[in-house]
């Protein structure tokens, strides 16, 4: 009796059983690694060619007193100190830094609220979606060098489109040198940066709509709600997500704005420099600045770029993951 129930506590011992191709699974993604890093390995090349390499070697030369083509020596902080203590130089960072905050918020304002309205009409309308989707999508697709000259020629005060339409409609007191005054230009800028990108938050803004359950909305009206304070109380909060995203990445782009504001107004943010911002003042610090040490000082602007937006965005993504948890 006692050696059947060894046998049969024997028999019905626990045994590990393998999961249905455990070991050939492993075996199987150990394999997959070459070929995936078949893949990899462009992207990884082109990322540290033009992305890795420049800010190793920007970091570098802000630290030396370098002209481009001959090394003079180690400059420590020098470079940094100039920024913001050596006149000319220091007033023309402090204003392009002024004009890049006043860009980003008037492009931000245009952007977010046109693009959320769009996206809102492209939600409820039921005909011809692709074709709004396309519309609002195509000026994104355009070079900001090409936009720029485009509406350069547009914006010309003697046979641009623009002054040319408003004489036409009878409102030629309104036709103004855009691009000349020095009150204009940057809030030209700002709109016509604006028109190109407002797609991309209008796409975010379109999938989060299309993503939102309509029984929320139903409760609401249920409730007595407005549509107003339907968007406001239901639809807005379940968007905060989507809105951190626009807002980071349009404060990104915006200080690193360039080729638009070259394209409209030259390399010196004419007229006045009342539209010079960061990016063209690296450009001229590097390649059009007389002084023997350009590199050296633009090397440090950049790196100085680098830190504000780097640090700005990880707080705004902190910020937004925050007030998003806060809403769960």
């Amino acid at each position: 009796m006692v050696q059947a129930q060894r046998r049969m506590t024997s028999t019905t011992e626990p045994v590990e059983v393998a999961g249905p191709g455990g070991g050939s699974t492993r075996r199987r993604g150990r394999r997959r690694w070459p070929l995936l890093l078949v893949f990899l390995l462009p992207a990884l090349a082109l990322y540290t060619v033009f992305i890795v390499y420049p800010l190793v070697s920007a970091l570098q030369y802000s630290f030396f007193d370098w002209t481009g083509t001959r090394q003079n020596g180690f400059a420590g902080l020098a470079n940094f100190r100039d920024l913001f203590t050596k006149y000319p130089l220091s007033e023309q960072v402090w204003r392009a830094l002024a004009h890049n905050c006043v860009f980003f918020i008037g492009t931000m304002l245009i952007q977010t609220t046109g693009g959320l309205l769009l996206a809102t009409l492209l939600h409820r309308s039921r005909r011809g979606k692709r074709f709004l989707q396309t519309a609002y999508v195509l000026p994104h697709l355009v070079s900001p060098i090409v936009a720029g000259y485009l509406w350069s020629l547009m914006l010309n005060p003697q046979f641009g489109a623009i002054n040319a339409a408003l004489r036409g409609v009878g409102l030629g007191s309104l036709a103004q040198p855009w691009r000349g005054d020095p009150h204009l230009a940057l809030p030209v800028a700002i709109v016509i940066n604006a028109w190109q990108w407002v797609g991309f938050p209008m796409l975010l803004f379109a999938a989060a709509l299309a993503g939102i359950p309509e029984e929320y909305h139903e409760a609401a009206r249920v409730d007595g709600a407005s549509a107003w304070k339907s968007f406001w109380r239901v639809t807005f909060p379940l968007l905060t997500p989507v809105l951190g995203i626009v807002t980071v990445l349009t404060f990104i782009g915006n200080f690193n704005i360039l080729d638009l504001i070259y394209a409209l107004q030259g390399s010196k943010g004419n007229p006045a420099y009342s539209t010079d911002v960061l990016g063209l003042l690296f450009y001229r610090t590097a390649f059009e600045n007389p002084d023997a040490n350009a590199i050296g000082q633009s090397s440090a602007l950049a790196v100085c770029m680098f830190i504000l937006i780097f640090g700005i965005s990880a707080a705004a993504n902190r910020f937004f993951r925050r007030m998003e948890a806060r809403l769960k």
